[in-house]
């Protein structure tokens, strides 16, 4: 390994995180005061007052806000960073220029520098923890490379999050408000909401979702044409916030041609044509995703059919719900039954799937099955209700759910698999509880809606139950319920693809969700 290569980076920065668990003040290193120390030991802060900043808070979709507003000001001629959180894969995801994450010899450059000045400096204050160097490392970044303008994701909250040293940002926006970090952020609207807030200075225009109406009204009034690079119809608020966020930046930063572009659109009541291009090539991963399972696609055995993974890190019960309104869609815009009748989607329209069009895409083949696992901090009985009442509404069933442990350490940084996953012995027996909680969970729900007839019983999951006898799998997934704990994510992965080598007929259609740790864990598999 080289001293100041990028594996050596990886290590120095695992040391900075923490395993405390949230809402734990103890880490000195995390606190927000110390922020203009660290600033003033890296010489940023004369720096990142002429950086143009768009900054952003939320609960949700403010990832995906941020994304939109890149995109659009990228279309447009200017020279963008965006600061974004968590990383799937490689934390290298979080900075991005110009919609490309950061170079790694870029990356090393800068880390490197904040991490020499920060070791010699940080006499009077500790070293700061894992997130709040990531946002050091992108303030050095962003002011050095000189870009146009700097899209800043909030972190976690607004008020005490490490982005919130910026002093006067050209515009700030929240995306929809809802129940997440509770522990910390409060446990009512309004209290989060005011942490939200936080990021709001005087004098700089703010823009909220959904109460963005008139940017709304456009968007939906023209969503069959835009196509956004995004999916599902939630995207559509999030697309409206950037849309406010960057007119607002234009008008204050822009050129005179795009000033008069954006007045022009304002009066026609429409989009520029750049900002529509904007919004369909947007590119965020994990958030409605969708990855086919290559390796399958090189077995002799398995032509026509494989497996689908449906991603998305949706991880509160807002989320959940517009993450079942897009796997519906999603799976039905994939079915053979949809492509082969123009009116299989039934008396709901375009989200409609109705029982027959499900009973059909049994019989072809096609089976659903849940990938799922969230934080112990999350509570499962606001999360999985949301996920079945819209799955019913659409006459979609799991045919399984599979609950899995966490795979990688996020404790510890790497780019070898084997190290990032922090597994040193593949027969260590993992520790399953919570994993049995939420199965227990799901299973409780489950029933009660069959018991109140919003479920239908399924009766073609006793099919499917026979056929996982003979797959020949690990004893302890010979005879897997239709729901089920795999004690790795690897083994399920390992049986989902047995299921189609098995039965060359199937197609399996995975929902990943709950986590977008567990996102990224199914990505960097699939791509190994």
């Amino acid at each position: 390994m080289e001293a100041r290569g990028y594996e050596a980076a990886l290590m120095a920065l695992s040391s900075l995180i923490t395993k405390r668990k949230r809402g734990d003040d103890s880490n000195k290193g995390d606190n927000f005061y110390y922020m203009n120390r660290y600033l003033e030991i890296l010489t940023l802060e004369e720096p990142l007052s002429r950086l143009s900043v768009i900054h952003v808070a939320g609960t949700k979709g403010k990832g995906s806000t941020c994304a939109f507003s890149e995109s659009i000001l990228k279309e447009c001629g200017y020279r963008t960073a965006l600061f974004t959180s968590p990383h799937l894969v490689d934390v290298r995801e979080r900075f991005r220029f110009n919609g490309v994450e950061v170079s790694e010899d870029l990356f090393l450059k800068y880390f490197w520098w904040c991490w020499d000045r920060l070791k010699d400096g940080c006499q009077d204050v500790p070293m700061p923890a894992y997130f709040r160097f990531l946002t050091l490392l992108a303030f050095k970044m962003f002011t050095a490379e000189k870009v146009d303008v700097a899209i800043l994701e909030v972190g976690l909250g607004g008020k005490y999050d490490g982005t919130n040293v910026i002093k006067a940002p050209d515009v700030c926006g929240i995306s929809s408000l809802g129940f997440d970090h509770m522990e910390i952020l409060g446990h009512t609207l309004p209290e989060i909401a005011g942490e939200k807030a936080g990021i709001f200075k005087v004098g700089v225009p703010a823009y909220t979702a959904p109460q963005r109406e008139d940017a709304l009204f456009v968007l939906k009034e023209k969503a069959s044409d835009l196509d956004l690079g995004l999916a599902g119809d939630h995207q559509l608020i999030n697309a409206a916030l950037a849309v406010a966020l960057c007119n607002t930046w234009i008008l204050k930063r822009g050129s005179k041609e795009h000033v008069a572009m954006v007045e022009i659109a304002k009066q026609d009541g429409g989009l520029p044509e750049l900002y529509v291009k904007g919004l369909k090539n947007v590119h965020l991963s994990g958030r409605a995703q969708v990855v086919r399972d290559t390796l399958l696609d090189s077995c002799e055995n398995v032509v026509s059919k494989s497996i689908t993974f449906y991603l998305d890190g949706a991880h509160s019960p807002e989320s959940m719900e517009a993450c079942a309104k897009w796997f519906c869609e999603a799976t039905r815009l994939a079915s053979p039954v949809n492509k082969s009748s123009p009116d299989s989607a039934g008396s709901n329209g375009a989200l409609g799937i109705q029982a027959n069009s499900e009973a059909a895409q049994y019989e072809l083949g096609i089976r659903k099955v849940l990938l799922f696992n969230c934080m112990p901090e999350r509570d499962p009985h606001l999360l999985f209700p949301p996920l079945l009442n819209v799955c019913a509404q659409h006459g979609v069933q799991f045919h399984k759910a599979l609950f899995v442990p966490g795979y990688s350490s996020y404790t510890f940084l790497g780019t070898n698999l084997s190290s990032a996953t922090g597994i040193s012995k593949p027969d260590t027996e993992p520790d399953l509880t919570w994993q049995r909680s939420l199965l227990r969970t799901w299973e409780s729900l489950l029933q009660e809606k069959k018991h109140a007839g919003s479920i239908g019983c399924d009766n073609a999951n006793k099919d499917f139950l026979e056929e996982d006898k003979n797959f020949g799998c690990n004893s302890s997934l010979s005879s897997i319920p239709s729901s089920a704990v795999v004690p790795s994510l690897p083994l399920a992965l390992e049986w989902l693809r047995k299921c189609v080598r098995q039965h060359p007929t199937m197609h399996i259609q995975v929902l990943v969700a709950g986590s977008l740790h567990l996102v990224g864990d199914v990505l960097r598999l699939l791509k190994r």
